[in-house]
């Protein structure tokens, strides 16, 4: 029986993830470890009931009440807090799906690669913000790291058995996001419930507006490039409004090999949770003749500038990926919260990451959690500033 656990449970890729296992026979097939989430409360005792998991986590420690409550009588443990999600990370489990968003994932997920777990990993800023930690703690914990983003997973499946010797470069399309045929002078008005709006994805507010932004893509570049090794020259992104291809590998001689799938993230959930194996999904096969054709064009990073910010972090190397993402949080937090308007987001980071770049140590790769999450916290405080 696989010991499975869920951190970030109650959102998005959550509960795909939760859908998959249900599908699978739940309980049954699979033995829940632990099952984590927000202030969704009710939805997670619900979850936690139903896959008898051993323990129910909420980040927010002044809701365990609440949890405790609804968890009555069932048997599992009710837990609360960062040192509650460090804790149910250790518990041993054979796959562990990161699926919490932002800086928050990190320390969970270095701690279940640590005690051997396979890393699902859907939380980007992992990878973005520690991704020499990251590989090491795989490789200390003899295990490895799965990518449930769906353009990772298309790279992961179409490189197959080559080695990136072999490749040219890769390429991850891009919706465009609520704003892809928007005139560029209408972008600074643009509001959060117009930001808050995918033309193709079912996800959370945040990554929704991070995809209009294209602030998501960015950190999804960074991703690769942390995840495969490839340097910036040989990445590419392309929009593609219809999310039906979601990465290219081009290999040396010309040939490029593509991933197609529909825009639904159970396929590269599911993947990562039955790898090596492939197994049944409830994901419907493509109609090419009915879809008829596929666009695509060139970003144009005066509309997205988080793009070309990317590269720039890329060649920085060092802790710019902890200081691009903090930046990136809290422009997110100000634009949601009214302070700033939509624009002004990439025009904060990119102040951030200059007012930080010749700061000591910026420019070193991190040693250990406590400095990435040093760097992220004075990255936060300037933003705010």
């Amino acid at each position: 029986m696989r010991r499975i656990s869920i951190f970030g449970a109650t959102g998005s890729i959550g509960a795909n993830g939760i859908d998959l296992i249900r599908r699978a026979g739940g309980a049954g097939p699979f033995d829940i470890v632990a099952l984590t989430g927000g202030r969704n409360i009710a939805r997670l005792a619900e979850m936690a009931r139903e896959l008898r998991a051993e323990v129910a986590v909420t980040a927010h420690e002044e809701l365990l009440g609440d949890l405790r409550t609804r968890l009555e009588g069932s048997g599992v443990e009710a837990a609360a807090g960062p040192a509650a999600l460090i804790e149910a990370a250790s518990r041993p489990a054979d796959w562990v799906l990161s699926a919490i968003v932002g800086a928050a994932g990190l320390a969970p997920g270095l701690t279940a690669l640590g005690q051997g777990s396979v890393l699902a990993l859907a939380n980007k800023e992992s990878l973005v913000c520690a991704g020499s930690l990251m590989r090491a703690a795989a490789k200390r914990g003899k295990t490895r790291i799965l990518p449930v983003d769906s353009e990772h997973s298309a790279i992961f499946q179409a490189l197959g058995s080559e080695t990136l010797e072999t490749v040219s470069h890769v390429t991850i399309t891009a919706s465009g996001g609520a704003f892809r045929d928007w005139p560029l002078e209408r972008l600074a008005a643009a509001t959060v419930a117009e930001a808050s709006n995918h033309p193709n994805w079912a996800m959370g507010q945040r990554i929704t507006i991070d995809s209009a932004s294209m602030f998501n893509k960015a950190m999804e570049v960074i991703e690769t490039h942390e995840f495969f090794g490839l340097d910036e020259n040989r990445i590419k992104v392309l929009i593609h409004p219809e999310s039906i291809i979601h990465a290219m590998v081009t290999h040396i001689d010309g040939g490029t090999i593509a991933h197609l799938g529909a825009p639904d993230m159970r396929h590269a959930i599911g993947y990562a949770l039955n790898w090596p194996k492939r197994a049944p999904l409830p994901v419907p096969a493509l109609d090419l003749a009915a879809i008829g054709r596929l666009n695509f064009r060139e970003p144009d990073e005066k509309r997205w500038p988080a793009l070309r910010l990317a590269r720039e972090v890329m060649a920085a190397g060092g802790m710019a990926g902890a200081v691009f993402n903090a930046a990136k949080e809290q422009a997110l937090d100000d634009f949601i919260g009214g302070r700033i308007g939509f624009t002004q987001m990439a025009s904060l980071v990119e102040t951030v990451l200059e007012a930080l770049a010749g700061r000591p140590g910026f420019g070193d790769e991190p040693v250990d959690l406590e400095t990435v999450l040093h760097w992220d916290r004075i990255a936060r405080q300037e933003a705010a500033a």
